[in-house]
């Protein structure tokens, strides 16, 4: 929770980290049990606006009144949770009530307020109220009830001084901790922070997340193709699994088996799965660019903001990719890493710029390929590339600098999603089949870092036969202009 701080003291940021928890069948029944008292208290909230909304009544919303009702109650009306998890519960209907009449107050008419029961609500307790002991959090619980001593499966990523708040949550059937901390905005040297006044345009793609073009013709491309054969082999996957299960379904209105219930598990759990390593790959290329940025100096980072494409009819294939891309997501970790590395980050209209040359500014019919050539100036390159050399010239609000934009001719390869199974060829996915002459299908090259490549075009002059020159001091390759 955020706290007052001093105008001199440093610039903080407030990062999350979710930590898995090792328990007993005792200590996590009393988990469930915390989580279903929230609940209780979510209902409770819920039904006393009802009865409020039948006598023409004022709805309870703010924070204040809602904690003198809860104080109204009494002890042991929740059963082992105590007042301030009760408080947090309190504190999120309070905030989810006031933003959906934020977004009504905007024009937003699907903005509904909380009404929906729920039967395991999130649990926040605040700094004091907690221990944290290496592995080992002492969770408070009502007066009269014994101590809750929990094991984490790991070490918290953050210091005990920084440690603001934790929070016991239920996600696919498995119980977790999350730990929110105040983390100190980075400082460097004066000779090598960030400049505000170099500025690097960001495109973004689902075959590339992350295509930056960077002042004095340096660029940057993060693949994901790693991450699209995740969402494509789980989309296959999970295609098996439902045809090998229909024949033992159960049919509307009939109560499944124990076997059934088991598969449905398991299926939430693969599902968790699949998001944390997407979420992981999403955080790794975002991780990458802020990297690169800071490599660089840039202060300022100019992202195209596609989501006015998410509402196009394309196709039920091309929807489905547009709904895996997860766009918001994307801006949304580019944002949260730049804040903490001192990086400004600003959207605008990325509308043609994929279809433009940044040269000569003439429109380019979309190429089969990534490589993009001007008919006219007879430019050719990379098309992600030079939609962000566009993108870094604009400016919010729709317009756009005098500065001419940038071609990166100096462009830094890297590959999101290392840690997805097939990913290398050490660690193969095991849903992918072996065939018959050995191997495994779809086996990727080693994923070693590829070196910086000069790409001033798009073919190489060589002869043919003959390898393009590197440099291996520089680990750099030469490409010509056509």
């Amino acid at each position: 929770m955020p706290r007052r701080r001093d105008r001199d003291a440093s610039r903080v940021v407030y990062r999350t980290a979710r930590v898995g928890l090792r328990l007993s069948r005792a200590q996590r029944e009393r988990c469930y049990g915390l989580l279903r008292s929230a609940g209780d208290v979510w209902a409770c909230v819920l039904e006393v606006n009802a009865w409020r909304h039948q006598r023409r009544d004022a709805p309870l919303v703010s924070y204040q009144a809602l904690c003198r009702e809860l104080a109204a109650s009494g002890p042991g009306t929740f059963g082992e949770l105590d007042t301030t998890g009760a408080r947090s519960v309190l504190r999120r209907f309070s905030d989810a009530w006031f933003a959906a009449a934020k977004r009504r107050r905007a024009g937003d008419v699907t903005a509904r307020s909380p009404r929906r029961r729920r039967g395991l609500v999130p649990v926040r307790w605040y700094h004091g109220t907690f221990g944290l002991s290496g592995r080992r959090l002492r969770m408070p619980t009502a007066a009269g009830c014994p101590s809750l001593w929990l094991r984490l499966d790991r070490e918290v990523p953050y210091p005990d001084g920084q440690i603001r708040s934790v929070t016991l949550l239920a996600d696919a059937g498995r119980l977790w901790v999350e730990v929110t901390a105040e983390v100190a905005v980075a400082a460097y040297p004066p000779d090598a922070a960030p400049d505000p006044d170099r500025v690097a345009g960001v495109d973004l793609g689902v075959i590339h997340p992350y295509a930056v073009a960077g002042p004095g013709g340096r660029g940057l491309l993060v693949s994901g193709r790693a991450v699209r054969a995740e969402h494509r082999l789980h989309l296959a996957d999970t295609k098996a699994r439902r045809r090998a299960v229909a024949a033992r379904a159960p049919k509307p209105g009939q109560r499944g088996s124990r076997r059934w219930r088991q598969y449905r598990r398991r299926t939430r759990l693969v599902e968790a799965r699949h998001r944390r390593r997407v979420r992981q790959a999403q955080h790794e290329a975002a991780k990458t660019v802020i990297a690169w940025a800071v490599q660089h100096r840039v202060g300022t980072l100019t992202v195209g903001d596609p989501r006015g494409v998410l509402g196009l009819d394309a196709g039920r294939r091309h929807n489905l990719r547009l709904r895996q891309w997860q766009v918001g997501r994307a801006i949304a970790v580019l944002r949260d890493k730049a804040e903490l590395a001192g990086v400004t980050v600003r959207l605008v209209d990325e509308r043609g710029t994929s279809s433009t040359c940044p040269a000569c500014r003439h429109r380019v019919r979309k190429p089969a390929g990534r490589t993009m050539t001007c008919t006219t100036c007879k430019l050719s390159g990379h098309r992600d590339l030079f939609a962000a050399a566009t993108i870094a010239t604009r400016t919010p609000g729709g317009g756009s600098t005098a500065a001419a934009p940038v071609v990166p001719t100096v462009v830094t390869h890297r590959r999101a999603g290392r840690h997805l199974p097939g990913a290398g060829p050490s660690r193969r996915d095991p849903r992918r089949h072996p065939v018959a002459a050995g191997g495994s299908v779809g086996r990727l090259r080693p994923a070693t870092p590829p070196p910086e490549t000069v790409m001033a075009g798009s073919r190489s002059t060589a002869p043919r036969g003959e390898e393009p020159q590197h440099e291996h001091q520089t680990g750099e390759r030469k490409w010509s202009q056509h």
